[in-house]
């Protein structure tokens, strides 16, 4: 894979972060889900990836740490972090209501490299 290409007013880390949640979506896709949205944001906060396969919805964090000093990407997900994600799916499930008799799962995806190997880690909330 090439190195990430400048941006306009993105930085470096978000040029990667990008490129990490394209590998992680396709990750998902060669499990067998259909990638329903892709940072979906409201005021409650953001997910990063949508997907279903199935009766299964996935709600999936994509987080990159290219270092371990505060405890790496898993680490990242902090209590804060989990409420927002919450809220957000919340929010997304009121809004599409056909979404709510799926199965809900919250998954994380990390890496310390945008091109390194992605950690794939089921039910983390």
């Amino acid at each position: 894979m090439a190195a990430p290409t400048p941006g306009p007013s993105r930085t470096a880390y978000q040029r990667c972060g990008a490129l990490l949640e394209e590998r992680a979506a396709e990750l998902l896709r060669d499990a067998g889900f259909q990638i329903l949205l892709r940072n979906f944001r409201c005021r409650g906060g953001e997910l990063d990836i949508v997907a279903r396969r199935g009766e299964l919805l996935v709600i999936a964090e994509v987080r990159l740490r290219a270092s371990s000093r505060f405890g790496g990407a898993a680490a990242s997900i902090g209590e804060s972090k989990r409420r927002r994600l919450l809220r957000a799916a919340r929010y997304l499930l009121l809004r599409r209501p056909a979404l709510q008799r799926l199965a809900v799962r919250f998954d994380a995806l990390l890496a310390s490299h945008w091109e390194g190997p992605i950690e794939w880690l089921e039910n983390v909330l």
